[in-house]
């Protein structure tokens, strides 16, 4: 097949302790997951689950440098549990959802919280506070027929070595087999698809020149420094 402009590289999350590389389809990212979140972002209970995409091409694999975004004054981490699928489907039965699951990582869905709050106050998407540039660090991804299924432990980040967020995985409202039976009654998920399941209390804004450690306990870390726009 011959296309009219050069084919770009697929993104992709390196698996840990081995040379393959795990193909990324989509990026479902769900909201309020956490209780203590779920307040401090206004919210109240275990309501309905609700999504929002990031593109694929907003990862940054392995964290590293991550550039001031545009546009914005604040600018804000999220330290997620991000989980890859390696098998798809429609209405998958909760109970056979670990099925679905190649692996674990540790990922930060970063935040033009200004943008987002905007979008939310005139009734907007999301997309501008969400879904940006290298706004997806991820660290490599370790397979569930190595560590399990993380469904405890502690998840963390520090700021400038100040401890910022600290849950536990067992804190999440709805756990990530449920998250993957909602979100194929209304997608047909597909093996590539990866989903960062929500974020712990305590998100805030970082400037230029922070470095950012996220981490959990049983998974792996992932760090970050975060430099100037470009």
């Amino acid at each position: 097949m011959a296309y009219a402009i050069p084919l770009w590289t697929p993104p992709a999350l390196p698996v840990a302790g081995s040379a393959e590389q795990f193909p990324v389809r989509r990026i479902f990212c769900v909201g309020r997951n956490y209780a203590e979140h779920q307040k401090e972002m206004g919210g109240d209970g275990r309501e309905t689950p609700f999504f929002f995409l990031k593109s694929e091409f907003a990862l940054i694999v392995r964290g590293g440098e991550v550039h001031y975004p545009a546009k914005t004054s604040n600018y804000h981490y999220e330290t997620e549990l991000v989980v890859a699928l390696h098998k798809g489907g429609r209405r998958i039965d909760v109970k056979r959802a670990n099925d679905h699951i190649f692996g674990y990582a540790v990922g930060l869905d970063m935040t033009r919280r200004d943008l987002q709050q905007w979008g939310k106050d005139h009734g907007r998407p999301w997309d501008f506070g969400k879904n940006f540039d290298e706004s997806a660090p991820c660290s490599e991804l370790h397979p569930a027929s190595k560590i399990g299924h993380p469904s405890k432990g502690a998840i963390w980040l520090q700021v400038n070595g100040k401890q910022r967020q600290r849950a536990d995985l067992g804190d999440m409202i709805w756990s990530v087999p449920e998250q993957i039976a909602f979100l194929s009654e209304h997608y047909t998920l597909e093996p590539g698809d990866i989903i960062f399941t929500g974020t712990p209390a305590g998100v805030g804004p970082v400037k230029p020149g922070d470095e950012l450690l996220a981490g959990i306990d049983g998974v792996t870390e992932l760090k970050v420094k975060i430099s100037p726009a470009l």
